[in-house]
């Protein structure tokens, strides 16, 4: 099992309060899951704040440009893979997109991974485009397959409902398959990664069902006459919060910003899981129980624990979570294998 940090490139109001970390702390989060083991860190993707953020703090959240950071920090690292999670596909055009994401892959010797999606707020995308109308999940598809072919071909052209780009030489390309993971729960991620996706990147999801959600893939992308690619990635995002006792650990994580904002999400992108097992869909417990859920989730098909968000208010506090998570759990991996 892999594991990967969420760092705050859109976090502040959302899963951690405002404010949580400037610039330098941010970067020092990056650097140190390096340090503790982890294999990747995830930036996710927001353009302004969102109603509900505005009204229950006074300042506004930052918000870095998640390839501008993730660069930044390629600099300053040699190993960790330097990931989206997600680049919310509707903000950019796709040959903006790739051009970023080539970028970052050849700056960081081919470290970078490319978790998209829809995002979690409409309003966002309508503050950009005011007076536009957009279906995401199917730009969503058109998008995928115009970045695939930006990252792959000479030329690369699309001619669809809402992606069209005419005759496009995007260069440099990509180190290597530059991956493409596609995000969300619902019914359409799961068929945007079985049709052109190099992964699946879901949240908060419990090992059955990502069992069952693999296992649609698997029979959609058969169906449809793809082969899966070999290092296909199952990259399940969730909360942590580890401590000596179960009650300890439940109480950390109620108090914490990072279990507001997820049910704050219980009606769109957790819709249909409900919050009152929130314990069964993260990592909340002893270092031996998170230890167990962890080779549950592993024998369930996932690959990479990814983006996990620690239930602290701080960076500090974060900082501490991390080095007890990297020694108890982490290393206990590593001891394992």
């Amino acid at each position: 099992m892999r594991f990967g940090l969420g760092v705050p490139t859109g976090t502040e109001g959302l899963m951690y309060p405002v404010p949580y970390a400037d610039a330098d702390q941010a970067v020092e989060l990056a650097l140190a899951a390096e340090r503790l083991g982890f294999d990747s860190i995830w930036g996710n993707d927001h353009v302004t704040t969102q109603a509900y953020v505005r009204e229950e703090f006074d300042t506004p959240p930052r918000y870095y440009d998640p390839f501008a950071y993730l660069s930044y920090v390629a600099a300053l690292t040699s190993r960790i893979r330097l990931a989206t999670a997600i680049m919310v596909l509707p903000f950019r055009h796709p040959v903006v997109a790739a051009k970023q994401a080539a970028t970052l892959d050849r700056l960081s010797k081919g470290r970078a991974v490319l978790g998209v999606g829809i995002g979690a707020y409409r309003e966002e995308y309508e503050a950009m485009h005011p007076d536009g109308k957009i279906n995401r999940g199917e730009h969503a598809a058109e998008a995928i397959q115009a970045l695939t072919a930006l990252f792959t071909r000479r030329s690369a052209s699309f001619d669809g409902k809402y992606v069209r780009m005419r005759d496009v030489e995007s260069f440099p390309k990509p180190v290597g398959r530059l991956p493409i993971l596609s995000g969300g729960n619902a019914p359409g991620s799961r068929t945007r990664a079985a049709l052109y996706g190099d992964g699946w990147l879901p949240a908060c999801l419990t090992p059955e069902e990502v069992a069952r959600g693999r296992s649609e893939i698997v029979a959609q992308a058969e169906a449809a006459g793809r082969e899966l690619p070999e290092a296909f990635e199952v990259a399940l995002q969730v909360a942590v919060s580890v401590a000596p006792t179960h009650e300890l650990a439940w109480e950390r994580f109620r108090s914490s910003q990072l279990h507001n904002h997820l049910v704050s999400l219980s009606g769109t992108t957790l819709k249909d899981q409900g919050v009152a097992d929130l314990a069964r869909r993260n990592l909340i417990g002893t270092p031996e129980s998170v230890a167990e859920q962890v080779e549950e989730y592993r024998a369930a098909g996932v690959d990479t624990l990814a983006g996990l968000l620690f239930a602290a208010d701080s960076v500090p506090a974060t900082l501490d979570m991390m080095e007890e998570f990297g020694e108890t759990v982490i290393a206990r991996q590593g001891r394992q294998a």
